[in-house]
């Protein structure tokens, strides 16, 4: 499971994350999304920390804590919803697909 750090500061790195984590335990990974287009972060990461009790003590003390002039957000990562139960993989609803667009032609 990993920690999900939410209302980052733009200006946040990999190495400033681990090293604010690595005073509550072993931070085993770090990843910060970036938007696709800009490349510029999105505000938000997850971190991954070697045990359950670690990451409870990272998030006990660093949700609502004021860092890089964000108060954060912390707490335990849900885990990532799949995109594929909209519309149930019926394209229009038109059946066919024979041509037929009203009869005249």
């Amino acid at each position: 499971m990993s920690v999900y750090v939410g209302n980052l500061s733009y200006q946040v790195t990999e190495d400033a994350l681990t090293a604010v984590f690595a005073e509550y335990g072993s931070v085993k990974r770090v990843q910060i999304p970036t938007d696709r287009e800009t490349g510029r972060v999105r505000g938000f990461a997850f971190v991954e920390m070697s045990s359950d009790t670690e990451e409870t003590a990272a998030i006990e003390a660093l949700d609502g804590a004021e860092w890089m002039g964000r108060d954060l957000k912390v707490n335990k990562a849900k885990p990532k919803e799949s995109k594929g139960s909209f519309g149930g993989g019926n394209r229009g609803g038109y059946g066919g697909g024979g041509g037929n667009r009203g009869g005249r032609y």
